[in-house]
């Protein structure tokens, strides 16, 4: 359930599910341009990446080497929006009878953030040691800031996040659709004038305007904050 006095959802209205979302965009979003949005390495259909010479990360190792699905918008950023992710819900008690909240409690308890959560269009794939490292750190523009991957050029500063520029337009998009289908979640005046700005900067090209066509079809809704750009340039 969304708050009181909030709509519902103009967004996504067809899944619920995060899982069926990553699986739907694996398979027939994606087959055909498995490339990870902040760094540009391509993935395979097991979702390992081949690491270029000079990729760095002091953090998570691990997930270096793995795609992961990536909310360009934070979960955290539009769940605490929700009564269940901040307080709790009936429904929300583990087995041992003790109550829990957050993402977890939102998940099970609250279908709007669950139809936020699957929003293919918020979704992109994402080194995971880039994805962890971003966590909901905001974008921000970080001049002088030296990139915090080697040669992938993302950069970081305690809670800030700057995307290397083939990315910043396709990723302020996102935000915009977001902000513009769901009444749960609002941009700040920077960051909607920061969006604004690299979306002019870094217009949309083939590649975006075909995952748009591709997730509306599999979604159900327009996302007519790319949709009516890629019109525009002849692309759609």
């Amino acid at each position: 359930m969304a708050l009181p006095g909030m709509a519902s959802a103009a967004g996504n209205e067809s899944n619920e599910s995060f899982t069926k979302a990553k699986r739907l965009l694996e398979r027939e979003v994606y087959a055909d341009h498995r490339v990870t949005v902040y760094c540009g390495y391509e993935f395979d259909e097991e979702k390992r990446i081949c690491l270029p010479d000079g990729f760095t990360t002091d953090k998570h190792k691990a997930r270096a080497e793995r795609m992961e699905w990536e909310h360009a918008v934070p979960a955290e950023n539009f769940g605490r929006a929700f009564k269940e992710w901040r307080e709790g819900a009936p429904l929300c008690v583990d087995s041992k009878g003790k109550p829990y909240k957050g993402r977890k409690c939102a998940e099970k308890a609250s279908r709007e953030y669950r139809l936020m959560q699957a929003d293919m269009y918020n979704l992109f794939p994402a080194v995971g040691a880039v994805n962890a490292v971003r966590s909901n750190k905001q974008y921000s523009e970080l001049p002088g800031v030296p990139s915090a991957f080697g040669t992938c050029p993302a950069k970081v500063d305690g809670n800030r996040f700057e995307p290397p520029q083939q990315a910043k337009g396709e990723l302020a998009r996102a935000a915009l659709y977001m902000e513009q289908e769901y009444p749960e979640f609002r941009l700040s005046r920077q960051q909607k004038r920061l969006f604004e700005t690299w979306s002019r900067q870094d217009p949309v090209d083939a590649w975006e305007c075909t995952r748009t066509r591709r997730i509306e079809r599999l979604q159900g809704n327009e996302n007519t904050v790319v949709k009516n750009l890629c019109i525009d340039a002849g692309l759609w």
